[in-house]
């Protein structure tokens, strides 16, 4: 699944290619696709039609793009979907389930999924200066990622040592902070020299800072390579492919040596996935946390 590296990725792509470009019409190939929204496809068509798409935003994995009328497409990439800006006269994808056509007929918005995870939706964003946040309400609850400029340190590491479970199960709890999948937390652990079962109420503050800053160094490298791609499911607007799984330390390097000490990387079973680890740099602790 596409994690904050490769979303905020997707986001700069949005930005630069859809900003201030008024819809002209929508076309809904797959209701699946919009399912979030339960008035429909022709409401979701209606209420996007003539509408002008700002500045694209993100919280954690999710997009939204807000309009000149005062709601937002929110959009979900799940484990396949893809948000392509194309030529209109481009041939049309395989598994194209959403189109937005602008007036300057130049370049089409295309929603595409293969495996229909990921979905779009309408949503009201809360009224200008309101007390509450210019996010859609049904992300509301997603904490901020560690590289938003208002994510605290301080509260996190309170939070973390309260969650009272295995630090990695931590990194993905999406209402702690936001972005991480397994590819980064396996990638930030490694980094930090902690096991991906270490309890995370027996972390010390100087390891905390150390976590975290491991976190903030791989999603700003990935982010630097267009983010990780192990095949053509996560591209960019533009279709392309990040390159950062040349890059990976642990996530996917099973029987390859530690680049840090050559210990071959062991691969566990963790959570219907796999967690990748060094048995040296991160040796596993007495009392582990699943």
């Amino acid at each position: 699944m596409p994690e904050l590296p490769e979303v905020e990725v997707v986001r700069s792509g949005l930005d630069r290619w859809v900003l201030g470009r008024p819809i002209e019409a929508v076309e809904v190939y797959n209701p699946r696709a919009i399912r979030r929204h339960t008035a429909g496809p022709l409401h979701f068509a209606e209420v996007l039609t003539g509408r002008t798409l700002l500045a694209a935003h993100r919280r954690g994995k999710y997009l939204w793009l807000p309009t000149d009328g005062g709601d937002a497409l929110v959009g979900h990439l799940g484990m396949s979907g893809q948000m392509l800006v194309q030529p209109a006269d481009a041939p049309d994808e395989t598994h194209l389930r959403v189109r937005l056509t602008f007036t300057d007929h130049e370049r089409e918005l295309r929603f595409v999924d293969q495996r229909t995870f990921g979905g779009l939706s309408v949503e009201p964003l809360p009224a200008p200066g309101s007390d509450r946040e210019n996010v859609p309400p049904s992300i509301g609850h997603i904490a901020r990622d560690p590289l938003d400029p208002l994510f605290d340190a301080t509260a996190f590491a309170a939070a973390l040592r309260r969650k009272r479970t295995g630090v990695k199960r931590a990194l993905l709890d999406q209402t702690l902070i936001s972005g991480v999948g397994n590819i980064y937390a396996d990638e930030a652990l490694w980094r930090a020299r902690l096991h991906y079962a270490r309890p995370t109420e027996t972390l010390t503050a100087p390891q905390i800072q150390r976590l975290l800053t491991a976190v903030q160094e791989v999603m700003r490298a990935a982010l630097d390579q267009g983010g990780t791609s192990f095949d053509a499911l996560y591209v960019n607007v533009n279709g392309e492919s990040g390159y950062f799984d040349r890059s990976l330390a642990a996530y996917g390097q099973e029987d390859k040596a530690c680049p840090r000490c050559g210990t071959p990387i062991r691969r566990d079973a963790f959570m219907n996935r796999s967690s990748y680890s060094c048995p040296t740099c991160q040796p596993k602790p007495r009392r582990a946390r699943w």
